[in-house]
């Protein structure tokens, strides 16, 4: 008897798993837009999270980077976060309702100048931020603002639902590289046509180093400080912040990341992240394993990596 596993019953079981994670969503989407993103949020926190242990999760970071913080918010962010988890997913598949929303959000801040001066020269842009507030929502409202901007993305892993995430976060903008060589070349080749591309590097990178966030290690990308010194793009960090109703929002642009070497800026990006998160701690999603490999043998290549890189200047 072989011992390969049979495909036809793996895509059955890929298909039932997917399905099985879209149904909330499915559900969702049965109500009025000014609902259905708070039964999301409700539902996605007071059943999924429970069920998928995405509430333990938020508990074990919070101890791991924050011990002393008092148990009484540590429960409240454990409903919170999630909340705003379940708000991010159903807006995503619901592009025509949540653009027309969000595409006149209020953009301001001290990068705003800069990056319009770019765009200006023809010169790339690189936008960069974090699974906080809504990613989106930035997205929808600097497209708004003129910026046509491309979006680097990691697949999902199980088929049957990556398909429908494509084509959700494709309804919202295009183009989409992703994640791998074939997406890199297109990446590239956008960044060098005086493109605008935006990326969010709050991920556990396996091909990242050791840099600090929350006062411990967390593997960090340097690709995308990489790039903005080699495309002489600013690296601008952007952020849409969810408002007090949860359903409208403000989009935040900084000043762009001074362009010293990938470490540094990277780092930076990190602590204005770190910054954005402790002012609005339920708007980051602290369900990620964002700490998993900064200790251990992914961190110690990434550190052999970085000395490297230092001792080359």
């Amino acid at each position: 008897m072989s011992d390969k596993p049979n495909p036809l019953l793996k895509r059955a079981s890929d298909t039932a798993v997917g399905m099985a994670m879209y149904a909330p969503i499915a559900l969702c989407k049965l109500l009025p837009y000014r609902w259905r993103v708070p039964f999301m949020g409700w539902l996605t926190s007071r059943i999924v999270a429970p069920i998928a242990g995405y509430d333990k999760r938020v508990r074990e970071n919070l101890a791991y980077v924050l011990p002393d913080m008092p148990k009484k918010d540590v429960k409240r962010l454990m409903r919170t976060v999630p909340d705003n988890a379940g708000r991010n997913m159903i807006e995503l598949y619901s592009a025509t309702e949540f653009s027309e929303r969000t595409r006149h959000s209020r953009v301001h801040g001290p990068g705003v100048d800069a990056i319009r001066a770019a765009r200006e020269a023809n010169r790339p842009v690189i936008f960069v931020t974090g699974h906080f507030g809504s990613f989106n929502a930035a997205r929808v409202a600097m497209i708004e603002q003129g910026f046509e901007m491309g979006v680097f993305y990691r697949p999902m892993s199980n088929d049957w639902f990556n398909r429908r995430y494509i084509a959700a976060m494709g309804a919202l903008s295009q183009p989409m590289f992703e994640q791998g060589r074939r997406g890199m070349i297109q990446m590239v080749k956008h960044l060098r046509s005086g493109g605008v591309l935006a990326i969010l590097t709050d991920l556990n990178a396996h091909d990242g180093v050791p840099l600090d966030f929350f006062g411990k290690p967390a593997l960090s990308p340097l690709a995308t400080a990489e790039l903005a010194l080699k495309f002489d793009a600013p690296l601008v960090p952007v952020w849409g912040i969810r408002a007090e109703n949860g359903i409208d929002f403000e989009i935040l642009v900084e000043e762009p990341v001074p362009p010293t070497d990938p470490a540094t800026m990277t780092q930076e990006v990190n602590n204005r992240l770190e910054a954005q998160v402790r002012k609005r701690m339920d708007q980051w999603f602290w369900i990620h394993r964002r700490w998993k490999d900064g200790i251990g043998p992914m961190a110690d290549r990434g550190a052999k990596q970085l000395a490297e890189m230092q001792r080359k200047g």
